[in-house]
């Protein structure tokens, strides 16, 4: 006879302080911001949240790396703006809330469709596909205009139906409203995701496929399956930016918001759940805020993703993570000087870049404004000597500098290193 043992399994209060912040955030932001800019800025980065995480099911979680998923968002869109327009035609009683949803079912139909075929191979290949297949539905965007809406794209008005407690979505804090919603929950749903049986075994998928075959499983479903669900959200964040915009293109099929999706979740860590988070705010802020500071703000992103692979490869949140373990080790504090000689020579470095491309696009595009400029609240001639002297000067000032502040943080971080491994070592000692 066997005797039933219970075990207390206390509360993970970790987890669910900083859920409730995230609860926090999504809730309290328009107040903060409160400028019609904010309040759609704050709109796009709930829109991107939810399709950064979703395409990290595939990268982050299955190693699976896509060059054409924002084909799910995209038709995700389109067939929420055909839904949208039924709606207020009076074809379709169905609340404007729950359109999303609609969107988000058709991207998972899409994704059952071509996902089958994508799945079947890993790796490059399956990359390869990724990208025909986004080539594909995107030169059908333009070849059938009478569901696409051609280059103009086709238009709706979120003021449908009947209002709701006098929700009619018209003003924007009411839709920013209605997108955090989603974000928290599909937020909670992909995480929860990752906790499933399907979940863990897409890992394994991701890190031993051998193995994963020799115990019975099937690479090739755990792929597609989680290719589904990755589809259905997806399809969510293209149905929330259809009514954000009201006006859907092809452009949201097209290789480039593909590229922003792999690019920006890459930048924000794809190794920790929370690092697609970062990177869709950073999305929004380079698309909407850099791209109106700078016309070379797309030579910006392509250095600051490059020193990425090199220097960071995880993102931002390994970064984030790295620290938070040597803070719990008390060896943080010795760090802070070397953290702002960093920052400050590599402010340097910027500087100097910066003024040398910045003189560079001003005289190959705004070269009939003349050649003195703006940057950085100061005045500058691009044809002058002086000017580029000095730009230079800073910017072989501040690599030197940064050369020298960077070794000896290498050195430093090392020595750090090796006495956490030592203390995690001695503690495993007087536990044993």
């Amino acid at each position: 006879m066997t005797t039933a043992v219970y075990r207390f399994k206390p509360y993970n209060v970790g987890r669910w302080i900083v859920w409730g912040l995230y609860g926090i955030v999504l809730l309290v932001a328009p107040l903060m911001f409160t400028s019609a800019l904010s309040l759609n800025m704050l709109s796009q980065m709930g829109i991107a949240i939810i399709a950064c995480l979703a395409f990290n099911m595939l990268l982050g979680q299955g190693g699976m790396l896509s060059f054409g998923h924002a084909v799910y968002s995209g038709l995700g869109s389109f067939f929420a703006i055909h839904t949208l327009n039924m709606v207020s035609n009076g074809q379709l009683a169905l609340p404007v809330s729950l359109i999303p949803l609609v969107a988000g079912v058709f991207g998972m139909l899409f994704a059952v469709l071509l996902g089958y075929v994508t799945t079947k191979k890993a790796g490059t290949p399956f990359a390869m596909i990724t990208l025909g297949v986004g080539e594909l539905v995107w030169a059908m965007s333009l070849m059938f205009p009478g569901f696409f809406g051609g280059e103009g794209g086709i238009s709706g008005n979120r003021v449908a139906g009947q209002p709701f407690f006098g929700i009619t979505y018209g003003p924007q804090i009411q839709l920013y409203y209605l997108i955090a919603v989603y974000t928290f929950i599909c937020t909670a749903a992909m995480f929860a995701f990752t906790r499933t049986p399907l979940g863990r075994m897409l890992n394994a998928v991701r890190d031993n496929p051998e193995r994963v075959e020799f115990v019975g499983y099937s690479t090739q479903m755990v792929r597609y399956f989680a290719f589904i669900a990755s589809g259905f959200f997806m399809g969510i964040s293209g149905g929330l930016a259809a009514l954000n915009f009201e006006i859907v293109t092809s452009e949201v099929v097209s290789a480039t918001r593909s590229g922003a999706y792999l690019l920006f979740t890459f930048l924000g860590g794809a190794i920790f759940f929370f690092g697609p988070i970062i990177g869709a705010v950073l999305m929004v802020i380079a698309l909407v805020l850099l791209s109106e500071l700078t016309l070379a703000w797309l030579l910006w992103l392509g250095l600051i993703f490059t020193f990425m692979v090199m220097y960071a490869p995880g993102g931002i949140s390994s970064l984030i993570m790295m620290n938070l373990r040597v803070a719990a080790f008390g060896k943080l504090r010795p760090l802070l000087a070397s953290y702002l000689a960093l920052a400050g020579s590599g402010l340097a470095v910027l500087v100097g870049a910066g003024a040398i491309i910045e003189m560079v696009y001003h005289l190959q595009l705004n070269q009939a404004l003349g050649p003195e400029m703006r940057y950085m609240g100061a005045t500058l001639n691009a044809k002058s000597v002086d000017a580029w002297f000095g730009a230079v000067f800073v910017l072989v000032v501040g690599i030197s500098l940064f050369e020298v502040v960077r070794r000896h943080f290498v050195r430093q971080w090392g020595d750090t290193q090796a006495e956490i491994e030592k203390e995690i070592k001695r503690r495993e000692a007087i536990a044993t």
